[in-house]
């Protein structure tokens, strides 16, 4: 009973409440700061036609081919996902790591891991048919170099889950579930570099200024990126809904799909193929994380030290 309560009173909790809001408020104001990087590195990763490889050059040849505007394209639907996304997310890590405290004591780095994996499986479920369809929108009115890429006509968020769920079944929305699955270890291993950084250079109460708070987000998400990039790729591929691989649908991409296109990219492109657009995914989820950390632990140390001042008023 008393663990039913605990857990409860963890799930409730205004302090995990304002975790999840400062995680979704600064991951969307880092991603729109950044959201061009964003659209070079997709289009290196579904436009496998592309010769061009260096991030300002990409840039530059979208917005001379179709215009400024298309750097931010599907700003929208990428913003609205990652907001539902990073809220679901940090939700869970902190309801996770509320209990672990309450429960145990300390946070340690196999812990923080463990937790990130549940916080990710958790989002993943509940968040990929927002971003098959923003993957969808993102790409919309793109300029490929690969003949075979059709384009998509979608009005806007809710036409485009309309016209999936009617003509490619209601599966599709979940289609790359498999590689974000495998990429929870993504968020966990950038999370479980991030904790134990953060509490190295908080040792002894000392106070963590917002330079170091940006160079250990950008750390974390330096290594968590670089270690899972291929499945990233894959993920973007399948997404986008064009792979016909073995013909099966379903909720889950089947694991042979994955590794044939694991395959395929290094057969075509060498296994340098696997990383393409890896400088600008680097450059775009550094900063865009880096700039999150810092933007998440400031909404949370302001909000806490109002929330002091209220329980002190009140007694």
């Amino acid at each position: 009973m008393s663990d039913n309560g605990g857990l409860a009173v963890s799930l409730l909790s205004y302090e995990t409440l304002v975790h999840a809001v400062a995680g979704a408020v600064g991951s969307v104001t880092a991603m729109s700061v950044f959201f061009p990087l964003d659209t070079a590195r997709i289009r290196l990763q579904v436009d496998e036609n592309r010769k061009s490889k260096s991030t300002p050059v990409i840039l530059s040849e979208i917005a001379k081919e179709e215009g400024l505007v298309a750097l931010y394209r599907g700003w929208f639907p990428v913003i609205s996902s990652l907001c539902c996304s990073n809220f679901v997310y940090f939700y869970t890590f902190n309801t996770l790591k509320k209990l672990v405290l309450s429960g145990q004591g300390k946070s340690r780095p196999s812990k923080d891991l463990l937790m990130g994996v549940i916080a990710g499986a958790v989002n993943v479920i509940l968040t990929t048919p927002m971003w098959v369809v923003n993957t969808r929108l993102k790409l919309q009115g793109a300029k490929f170099r690969n003949e075979d890429l059709q384009q998509t006509h979608y009005k806007g968020i809710f036409d485009a889950f309309s016209q999936i769920i009617d003509k490619e079944g209601l599966g599709t929305l979940w289609n790359g579930t498999l590689p974000s699955l495998v990429l929870v270890f993504n968020p966990a291993v950038q999370f479980m570099f991030y904790e134990a950084m953060k509490r190295r250079a908080g040792n002894g109460g000392k106070k963590i200024s917002s330079a170091e708070i940006f160079l250990i987000g950008a750390i974390a998400k330096a290594v968590a990126t670089t270690a899972t990039y291929p499945l990233q790729t894959v993920q973007a591929v399948l997404r986008f809904g064009q792979y016909k691989g073995d013909g099966k649908g379903g909720a889950l991409a089947s694991l042979r799909n994955v590794i044939d296109l694991l395959m395929d990219r290094i057969k075509r492109h060498g296994f340098l193929g696997l990383y393409k657009g890896l400088e600008a995914k680097l450059l775009q989820t550094v900063l865009t994380a880096a700039l999150m950390f810092v933007i998440y632990e400031k909404i949370t140390a302001a909000t806490f030290k109002v929330m002091g001042l209220n329980k002190k008023l009140k007694h």
